[in-house]
This record gives C-alpha cells, structure tokens and sequence, in this order.
C-alpha cells in the first residue's frame, strides 16, 4: 500500500471518529413516563421495549466501530506498514473492504470464518426453521 493510500485511510477514519465522538448515545425513553399509569395501549409497553433494545444496541455499535477506528489510527500511527493487512492471515484486506470499512481487521475469508456459527450451519434445507 502507498502512502497516498495510507493518508486517503487515515483521512477516512479521522473523519469517521469526529463523526462517532460527535453523536451524542441514542436515547432511551424509560417504558412509563407516569408512575400511576399502568394501563393504556397494549401495544405500547413492547413498542417501548423494543425501541429501548434497538437504541442500546446501537449505542453498543458506536463503541465497537469507534474502538476498531481508534485501534486502526494506532495502527497507521504505529505500523504503517502493515495496515490494510488481514491480522489473522497476513493477506492484504481488499482496497473495496477498506473503502467501505477502513477499520476493517480481517479479510474476507478470515472474517467470514470468525461469523461462521459454531457448529455448522442451522438450518439443513429451506424450509427449515427450528
């Protein structure tokens, strides 16, 4: 990789950290906003409780992509050289993956075997969904 690259890389990802340290955490509403309410809409109480779970997982999303940024700045900081390399393998992460992810620490194969689900695959067939 050239050091135009690495520099079009560290530019990404600067800007992608001022972008994640500068979103405040999603916000999540509490399930009552009146203790003498009980009742109501019963849709409401598991529309509430899933808009909770959806805002702190995104919350917990930010901090891992911000984490990976961080780690990828030390990385160009520290190592120039070896940035954009699959950290388990040592291949060269393609220039597509690290255009859309410029934090990426795997390449394709190696990443795609980190998700694999333990055990092989869950369903057999189609129309298997247990």
């Amino acid at each position: 990789m050239t050091e135009a690259q690495r520099e079009k890389f560290k530019q990404k990802l600067l800007a992608l950290h001022a972008e994640l340290t500068g979103k405040a955490p999603a916000k999540i509403e509490p399930n009552r906003t009146d203790e003498s309410r009980v009742g109501g809409d019963e849709d409401e109480q598991p529309l509430n409780e899933m808009m909770q779970a959806i805002a702190s997982s995104r919350n917990r999303n930010m901090d891992g992509v911000l984490q990976r940024v961080v780690k990828a700045l030390g990385k160009l900081r520290d190592e120039p050289d070896s940035f954009g390399e699959c950290e388990e393998c040592g291949d060269a992460i393609l220039p597509g993956r690290l255009e859309a992810m410029p934090y990426a620490e795997f390449c394709v194969n190696c990443q795609g075997q980190k998700d694999a689900p333990k055990g092989g695959p869950t369903r057999r067939k189609l129309t298997d969904y247990t």
